[in-house]
């Protein structure tokens, strides 16, 4: 408690020790003896129905002011694909996907913005040349766009029994950017 009365503190998010993913514990044996929650498709394959993508939000394949389609529909498409792969699709919810996928899309449109106009832009009053404002635009999404794909990629490596590397929707988007930044 602080001395002004107010309970403050406590334990930070992130703190500790950080858990092992399922397929390392697996690989060593469980270490730590507790019961691992794993889940066995492999002799209960025939009697499992696949599950439906949940259906994206509208918002994700709007039409943007400038007459393109914004990509965000199809980022939310990959990703769930992969997630499904991994059998982990069920454990990452639609609506941080759909976050993730906007958060993709407008990254990319920053940096289209950015190969449109430049890195420079006009200030209002004085007229002198000032940083773009896509600029920062375009690094809080990428920001944003690697948080929440760690969150994603943190749910799938603690949860998947089966191997979760090789090439992931995060690699998608850089190809996606650096396509949109050709002009392709």
């Amino acid at each position: 408690m602080a001395k002004d009365g107010t309970n403050r503190g406590g334990a930070r998010i992130g703190a500790g020790a950080k858990k092992k993913p399922l397929a390392d514990k697996i690989a060593e044996g469980n270490p730590g003896k507790r019961m691992l929650t794993v889940i066995d498709f492999d002799n209960k394959a025939v009697d499992l129905e696949g599950q439906q993508m949940p259906k994206p939000s509208k918002l994700l394949s709007a039409t943007q002011k400038d007459g393109k389609p914004l990509v965000a529909e199809e980022v939310y498409i990959a990703t769930w694909e992969w997630l499904a792969e991994r059998k982990c699709a069920t454990l990452v919810s639609p609506q941080l996907l759909e976050r993730y996928a906007m958060s993709v899309a407008r990254w990319i449109q920053c940096e289209e913005a950015i190969s449109d106009f430049g890195f420079l832009a006009k200030h209002p009053t004085t007229g002198n040349a000032i940083q773009s404002p896509y600029v920062a635009m375009s690094q809080n999404f990428m920001s944003q766009t690697n948080r929440l794909w760690m969150e994603i990629y943190q749910i799938v490596k603690e949860n998947c029994a089966s191997e979760y590397s090789g090439a992931t929707p995060m690699d998608d988007a850089m190809e996606r950017l650096l396509r949109a930044r050709k002009g392709n």
